[in-house]
């Protein structure tokens, strides 16, 4: 059976209302948004690249979260979890990122309502409308979209959506090396010595790093994971050691607040702040990285620093700068995104970095994430652009209110409540480092 037999067969006539919603990304926010149209019985279907869902997520599943459980867990998605007997775990405990899945994503994701609408192994290419690439109007927004997907064994099919939600996320997409935001010069010189954002330190990803000089590149709350699993590498690997390289001038972007309700973010930041402290993290600050180059021995990261032209040699090099939005796919879709963090224009002020923590984000639906294409919504970690303030809370009441919309409940749709929990800060330097995790 193709993609295309799951779409309901109906006259033309009749065709747009009753298409599903597509939704891309199957990770906690893109099955939150499932969640949710079941409970309006509104048909869909969700892509996901990855094997299995969450993917990201589970590349990533050793960290621990710094939320608890308490705010985790999307309220649609607990209903229709608790039909089949499922119970929140300990509501203020922060899960790691495997426990996440395999306590809450998996078991939704198996919900039947929900199982039977998600297709794992595909690949979204392009979103466009029916026969209209983006420069034509006329009928424009009483035509279907087309969801362009690359299946498991390499076949491309065009799925017809009445609307389209895009949950995939910015995980793959991370921010560059380089200061510049272009691709290092020199990158596919030292590609094989460069890791994502998050190994897994102490587990899978011990052998790279065990023995080796290491420096974690960025300033949020991923570099700050990262530092404080290679210090206690140190303590049972000889040989290994730490640099912590930021552009900045200061080293002070995770909270270490007394007055954060999440404790854990404000433990994560007074870790790392002690491990400087004591010379196991060796802190280099603004330098700003320009190439990268192979040598005899490892790497050389060559950059300015206090307006001198200035090397680092290391081993290995963590890629912890943050995340980006891929738009790639979205080239035939009207788009109004911030010029600066290229999140929703709306919603771009209330998200700034730069005046804005995690609990400190005004609650916002569809009307913020609205483009000047109708029935398309960016949600989740993507709608924030390069923002690094996300919090899965503020995704879920995305979604909700998103859903309510497509669904004609305007009254509900309007209406947009969010609890967060205050206060820190995630990042001050989107370009420096990325938050993680909600």
């Amino acid at each position: 059976m193709t993609l295309l037999d799951l779409t309901p067969r109906v006259t033309t006539s009749e065709r747009t209302a009753t298409l599903p919603v597509v939704i891309i990304g199957a990770g906690p926010i893109g099955l939150a948004a499932a969640a949710n149209l079941a409970e309006r019985s509104i048909d869909f279907l969700v892509f996901e690249s990855g094997g299995e869902v969450a993917a990201s997520v589970r590349s990533w599943g050793h960290t621990r979260l710094f939320s608890p459980w308490k705010h985790l867990v999307d309220p649609a998605s607990r209903r229709l979890l608790d039909a089949q007997g499922w119970e929140l775990p300990d509501a203020e405990r922060a899960p790691t990122g495997a426990e996440l899945v395999d306590k809450y994503v998996a078991p939704l994701a198996a919900v039947d309502a929900i199982a039977t609408r998600t297709r794992v192994g595909v690949r979204v290419e392009g979103v466009t409308r029916e026969g209209m690439d983006r420069t034509r109007t006329t009928g424009r927004a009483a035509t279907p979209f087309s969801v362009r997907v690359r299946l498991a064994d390499g076949s491309v099919e065009d799925v017809a959506a009445r609307a389209v939600i895009d949950a995939s996320g910015t995980y793959l997409s991370p921010n560059s090396l380089s200061s510049s935001g272009l691709e290092l010069l020199g990158m596919t010189e030292i590609a094989d010595r460069v890791t994502p954002a998050l190994p897994d330190v102490l587990g899978r990803d011990r052998d790279l790093f065990a023995g080796r000089r290491v420096t974690v590149v960025g300033a949020g709350h991923s570099a700050a994971n990262t530092l404080l699993a290679l210090v206690q590498l140190v303590r049972e690997e000889p040989g290994t050691s730490v640099t912590w390289l930021i552009r900045n001038a200061q080293a002070v972007r995770v909270s270490s607040s007394a007055d954060d309700e999440l404790a854990d973010r404000a433990r994560l930041g007074s870790r790392v702040d002690q491990a400087v402290a004591s010379g196991a993290i060796a802190l280099t600050d603004g330098f700003e990285i320009i190439r990268g180059r192979r040598t005899s021995d490892g790497v050389e990261l060559v950059g300015h620093q206090r307006g001198e032209v200035v090397t680092h040699r290391t081993d290995v090099v963590v890629n912890a700068t943050g995340f980006r939005p891929n738009l790639d796919m979205l080239r035939e879709i009207r788009l109004e995104l911030d010029e600066i963090v290229e999140a929703p224009k709306r919603l771009a002020p209330l998200i700034d970095p730069n005046l804005h923590s995690c609990g400190t984000v005004e609650p916002h639906g569809f009307r913020e994430l609205t483009h000047p294409e109708p029935g398309f919504f960016i949600v989740g970690m993507k709608s924030y652009g390069r923002a690094p303030t996300f919090l899965l809370a503020t995704g879920y009441e995305q979604v909700r209110s998103v859903t309510a919309w497509l669904a004609g409940d305007m009254t509900s749709a309007s209406k947009v409540d969010l609890v967060l929990p205050a206060t820190g800060v995630c990042s001050t330097d989107s370009g420096s480092g990325g938050g993680c995790c909600s």
